[in-house]
């Protein structure tokens, strides 16, 4: 089944959520009480770090709740290829050590696919020197994804990868993320960034005929990063690092956008 063409079937942007073995899915966001109060009157530049960076996280309300982003990645452990071995590769291993890139695909041996998985290794040093793995997901066996590696980029292949390619063939992980055609068994083009704490901090699905950019991956990471270590800052759109940053309050603001 070629990966090129448009699901044949509707995709709404709020998936039905499936069971989690972590978080279930969220079907609303709410802001801490205090944050909701404190949202009410004037931001004081006074504000400690602290209370600024709460009003500027999304968490969610409770266990029932969408969306994804602002709760914790579903833990998964499956088989993988890498190296041209089969490894095993559990997602909650990363917790408090690295970034982690997680990215599904259609289907092994298909078109858009190799451009975006090769594309993804070609960078990975990048996203290594900022502490991020990679770990791309689809349907097919390790024996499919072996076969895939094992033949030669100018012959449609993979050739060599520098992260694991997952294998999903229960469709579990799929379905967790969201990202499941039912109808299809297969899933769509996400991707989804999930910090050193196992929380989910960006997600971006692609309907299957289009692929996605590395280079956006790149810099939204570069961004979250920014902002985890300055949490009293914010990153406007298409920010780059060495680019101003806004301060998110009343002056601060009127500050950048008189510098820019």
């Amino acid at each position: 089944m070629a990966c090129s063409f448009a699901a044949a079937t509707t995709v709404s942007s709020a998936p039905t959520p499936a069971a989690r073995p972590l978080a279930a899915a969220p079907q609303s966001v709410s802001v801490a009480r205090s944050a909701v109060a404190t949202a009410a009157r004037p931001l004081r530049l006074a504000a400690s770090r602290s209370a600024r960076a709460t009003r500027l996280v999304a968490r969610a309300g409770g266990v029932d709740d969408l969306p994804l982003v602002g709760n914790k990645a579903p833990d998964f452990e499956a088989e993988a290829v890498f190296d041209q071995e089969f490894i095993n590769v559990k997602l909650s291993d990363y917790i408090g050590k690295k970034y982690v890139i997680l990215f599904f695909y259609p289907l092994d041996f298909t078109f858009v696919c190799p451009t975006e998985i090769t594309a993804f290794s070609d960078r990975y040093e990048e996203f290594e020197k900022l502490n991020t793995e990679v770990l791309g997901v689809s349907i097919d066996s390790v024996f499919s994804h072996l076969a895939w590696v094992q033949t030669d980029r100018k012959s449609g292949g993979l050739g060599d990868l520098k992260y694991p390619l997952i294998s999903d063939v229960t469709k579990s992980i799929s379905k967790a993320f969201g990202v499941l055609i039912p109808s299809q068994g297969i899933a769509l083009r996400g991707l989804f960034i999930i910090d050193k704490e196992g929380v989910i901090q960006h997600s971006t699905i692609n309907n299957l005929a289009i692929g996605r950019s590395v280079d956006e991956t790149m810099r939204t990471l570069q961004a979250l990063q920014y902002v985890q270590e300055n949490p009293d800052e914010v990153c406007p759109a298409g920010w780059k690092p060495g680019e101003k940053s806004m301060k998110p309050d009343p002056k601060g603001s009127k500050e950048y956008f008189a510098a820019i």
